[in-house]
């Protein structure tokens, strides 16, 4: 269920920079005292003008030409788009003009489209291709794009202009989307400092440079110190592995050089069905091991420095700005609006879900005994003892299921929602540049065939990719600057097979499809006027809402019947077993909860804390999650080290939200159940008028009630979780 996120570090990074396009940030250029010789000039003026970011890009939709963009581009490109940003921004802060919406609001929106050019590219490509010189270049870039933030952002004149729009707006004849916009880029200027003087100016910026730094490495090291870990399978190490486990064990060792053998990794599509399946329990110790200490090891890539500074940085910052914590300032900006309306929900599943996972403990324990282990129950031995007592209790093979979710059919699947909800249609296209050859495209076109945009598919893991799985975008929506469609991309972690080899997936992988692909949607169908406010810029709380709802789909029976049809038979799945999927669907879940719950909590305790002297991070993990009587077997689905959502991806203090958000998917899908028709047109036109299309140009409340006719409920949660409602 929770195999999934919007961004990682690259998006996370991509995010930020589309508000640089808004005007809301931006960097002081370095200057030197001396001039450089007449042969640096003259290679730096030739980098530029044949630097494809600063030509046309006659591609298909003006996709990125991947095939001619190179690492070298990236710098120069970078540095002059700061400096295109920074004359537009000075000139319209500096303009001899009444502010109005027109002539400051509309030109920060359309200013930094050069540079937000040039971002997407470059932090999508950290996130999927990343090598030595990307990452030192990411080092490098990203302090640099802090400290242009910080220019635009303290720049008095440009908020004077701003405040003196927003304090008019409501007398000024504007539209409501353009009053949203208005409220929305003052408050964010105020959150980033605007309103500081003197001294805490300063501070406040290099703070932000800092925290810039630190999550940049922060990633890094988590990426490189889950390549440091490899487990290396003998043929004889393979005992209880299903054949495709072994193919794409196989295959993997292949493309890192190890022939003859058999390799997992930490991505999570390997070593998570590894703990599941293998029967070599002191391997799956190892596996567990190295999957639980990623960033933890005490060698270069140790990220406990990184953690302990970032929150120390974060409370600093916050009270800066007259927030307790860090908490505060973030949730303040939210659905949640407070912690203790964040904690109240999270409270409220950890208590059901410790008494469950107790149950599932016990039926464990008794499938160990019967099966005479003589062993104690450890962390590494969950997963795989869960699955026998599935298989006991609901004759639940995931194994037998995996058969029936081919890749291509869950592509097929989620286009096919896509149409019945909204009318959609996906082409493949081959002519697209791509920046690795795994990688899909597909244009889309809407009921009337017009096209709307295109979509990226990148569903591979390799050593270069981020873990995990989550959606960018190379361009968003807008109508400011014309009729700007989005490029919208979803990237997955799947296991690669070997040449002529189907992809099968685990039915947690085709959840998780549909899931990054509701993302997708939410992207591809924005149809809003300003790129501020556009697609998934929305709050926390309220961007999961889209993609967890569209989960619900590839859970109904009549879709598991027409999609999911076995890899060799092309046979759908036999109605027994979609009743056995469905009768078994809220098992293991006191275990799932209490995984993302207790990574929760931990995210909140950082971040509520008032004084932050120094960090042992394996104490505070034990301790925050001992008080809350945490099942030893159970560890965080993210401990910190590795925490790459709040340390590195923008969720610091709101991973929560997949929880609030699961309020609103589940008591939001049962209008379709309500209708009597999962694609029932109404309802259908109704999640576009209210959610797909709108962004964040909506009160996210008032958005929800239009959709749903009403607020929602806790109750849907708590019965799809199998967890009682009284």
């Amino acid at each position: 269920m929770y195999k999934k996120r919007i961004s990682a570090l690259a998006s996370a990074s991509v995010v930020s920079l589309a508000l640089l396009a808004t005007g809301c940030s931006k960097q002081e250029q370095p200057t030197s005292t001396e001039a450089p010789a007449a042969e640096q000039v003259k290679e730096e003026t030739a980098a530029v003008e044949s630097n494809p970011f600063f030509e046309p890009w006659n591609t298909p939709f003006s996709a990125p030409p991947f095939d001619i963009i190179k690492t070298e581009h990236f710098l120069p490109a970078f540095e002059k788009a700061m400096t295109m940003h920074l004359e537009e921004v000075d000139a319209i802060a500096n303009a001899d003009s009444v502010p109005t919406f027109a002539n400051t609001v509309e030109q920060l929106e359309l200013s930094g489209a050069e540079l937000s050019r040039v971002a997407y590219v470059f932090f999508n490509l950290t996130g999927t291709e990343s090598n030595d010189e990307m990452q030192a270049l990411q080092r490098e870039i990203s302090p640099k794009l802090t400290r242009h933030s910080n220019t635009i952002q303290m720049n008095e004149a440009l908020f004077k202009r701003i405040k003196a729009v927003h304090d008019s707006r409501n007398d000024s004849n504007l539209k409501a989307e353009q009053i949203r916009l208005v409220e929305r880029l003052y408050n964010e200027a105020v959150r980033s400092g605007a309103n500081l003087e003197g001294e805490d100016r300063e501070k406040f910026a290099k703070i932000n440079e800092r925290i810039s730094s630190l999550t940049t490495e922060f990633g890094q090291n988590m990426l490189n110190d889950s390549r440091n870990f490899k487990l290396v399978l003998e043929e004889g190490d393979l005992a209880g592995m299903s054949q495709s486990m072994i193919d794409a064990a196989s295959a993997s060792a292949k493309a890192q050089g190890i022939e003859g053998k058999y390799l997992i990794t930490l991505q999570r599509s390997s070593v998570e069905p590894f703990l599941q399946f293998s029967d070599r329990r002191d391997l799956r110790e190892k596996a567990f091991k190295g999957w639980a200490s990623r960033g933890d090891n005490d060698n270069e890539y140790d990220n406990k420095a990184n953690v302990e500074e970032i929150v120390k940085l974060r409370s600093e910052r916050a009270k800066l700005l007259g927030y307790k914590h860090h908490s505060d300032y973030v949730l303040s900006n939210t659905m949640a609006s407070s912690p203790e309306a964040a904690m109240d929900l999270l409270m409220k599943v950890w208590t059901p879900a410790v008494a469950k996972a107790e149950q599932e403990k016990q039926w464990i324990l008794e499938l160990m005994k019967e099966q005479g282990a003589d062993h104690e129950f450890a962390a590494w031995d969950w997963r795989y003892y869960a699955e026998k007592v599935r298989k006991a209790r609901f004759d639940l093979d995931q194994g037998e299921i995996a058969q029936y979710f081919e890749l291509n059919n869950m592509i097929e699947a989620k286009f096919y929602v896509a149409k019945q909800l909204f009318g959609l249609t996906f082409t493949e296209r081959t002519d697209i540049p791509v920046y690795n050859d795994v990688v899909r495209v597909w244009e889309v076109k809407d009921a009337s065939n017009n096209p709307i945009g295109l979509f990226f598919g990148d569903y591979y893991a390799r050593p270069t990719k981020q873990s995990g799985a989550w959606m960018s975008a190379f361009r968003t929506q807008q109508k400011l600057a014309g009729d700007i469609k989005p490029l919208i991309i979803n990237n997955m972690n799947l296991n690669q097979p070997a040449d002529g080899e189907p992809t099968l997936m685990s039915y947690s992988d085709a959840v998780t499809l549909f899931h990054e692909f509701g993302h997708a949607l939410h992207g591809l169908l924005s149809n809003v006027t300003y790129p501020t406010l556009a697609g998934t810029n929305v709050s926390r709380d309220w961007v999961e809402f889209p993609a967890q709802l569209y989960e619900h789909f590839i859970a109904q029976p009549y879709m598991l019947n027409k999609f999911a049809r076995h890899y060799k038979t092309n046979k759908p799945m036999p109605e027994a077993l979609i009743q056995r999927i469905k009768d078994a669907s809220t098992f293991n879940q006191g275990f799932a909860t209490i995984e993302y719950t207790a990574s929760a909590l931990v995210d909140m305790a950082y971040h509520k804390m008032t004084e932050v002297d120094s960090i042992d991070v394996r104490a505070f993990e034990d301790k925050i999650l001992g008080d809350y009587g945490k099942p030893e077997e159970i560890i965080m689905r993210h401990r910190s080290t590795h925490f790459g959502h709040i340390f590195a991806g923008g969720y610091d203090s709101a991973y929560y939200a997949y929880m609030w958000s699961e309020i609103l998917d589940s008591d939001g899908f049962n209008a379709f159940v309500e209708a009597g028709n999962i694609f029932d047109k109404e309802t259908s036109q109704k999640l576009y008028d209210f959610v797909f299309s709108t962004g964040d140009t909506l009160n996210y409340e008032e958005a929800y009630k239009g959709f749903r006719g009403r607020a929602p409920t806790t109750d849907a949660l708590l019965e799809n979780r199998g967890f009682k409602t009284e």
